[in-house]
Formats: C-alpha cells, structure tokens, sequence
C-alpha cells in the first residue's frame, strides 16, 4: 500500500532501524516529505494492524552510476521486519517502487548499498538488480 502523511509517525521507528543515525522527529519528517512529494513515494506493508516493512523510492534527475536515462527510479532505502523476512514482503515493496517508477515515466531503476553490507547486496541481486560499479567517496574538510 502507498503510505499516507498520518502513517509517518508509525513508520518511523522501523525505518530509524534502517538509519540509525537519524533521529524519529527528523525521520517523520523525511518520510512525510516523501508521502507529499510528487518525486517521491512511501510503500508500506501492514499485517494485523501494524506495519511489518517500508521502502522509500524517489525520482532522481542527476546522475545515477550505470543509468543512461532520467529521470531514474531509485530505492533509498528498504526495511521488512525480521519476523516478515524471507517471504517476499521486501520483494513486493520493491516490486511497488518499480510499478511507482514506471507510472512516472521511468525506464530504468536503481538502487545503492554500502560496499561492507552483503546483506544488501545480495538482497538487491534476489530482486532483481545487476551490480553496475563499486566506489570510494572521499571528502576533504575546506
């Protein structure tokens, strides 16, 4: 199901365990930027009155590694509750980001993870993705 404002504040304490860094006053309001935006969506999967998993898709109109269109759909993030795990949950969520991309105009969808987190990478090569290039990012403080 597409997430509406009022169920921000239920999610996010599941997606704070995707981003731990953040904290649930500024996840409410990051997702309730994205249920409003129409460059973004919530998709949420809800089980006997309670969310069990979240994704969060966006239209992105810069340069996204491996693409060669735009605007390209991509997944931000993806959550599915330990106990929904392994059952196609995250897979339909992201299966709705697809079909969301797709009625924007998109051709292509992308994705990212962490080079340490092989969780995620072979989650997103289960669903679907091909792996289309590894990078360091640097910074320098000026």
């Amino acid at each position: 199901m597409k997430a509406e404002i009022l169920d921000a504040v239920s999610l996010a304490p599941m997606v704070k365990k995707l981003w731990p860094e953040h904290d649930l006053q500024a996840l409410v309001r990051i997702l309730t930027e994205y249920i409003a935006s129409p460059e973004s969506a919530v998709f949420a999967c809800r089980e006997n009155g309670r969310f069990v998993g979240v994704a969060l898709c966006c239209l992105r109109h810069d340069y996204v590694e491996g693409c060669e269109t735009s605007p390209v759909g991509y997944l931000e993030g993806v959550y599915v509750e330990e106990s929904h795990r392994l059952v196609g949950t995250a897979r339909a969520l992201v299966g709705q980001c697809e079909q969301w991309a797709k009625s924007k105009g998109c051709r292509e969808f992308a994705s990212d993870c962490e080079l340490t987190n092989q969780a995620s990478l072979a989650f997103h090569l289960r669903v679907g993705f091909t792996e289309e290039n590894r990078i360091i990012c640097f910074k320098k403080n000026l």
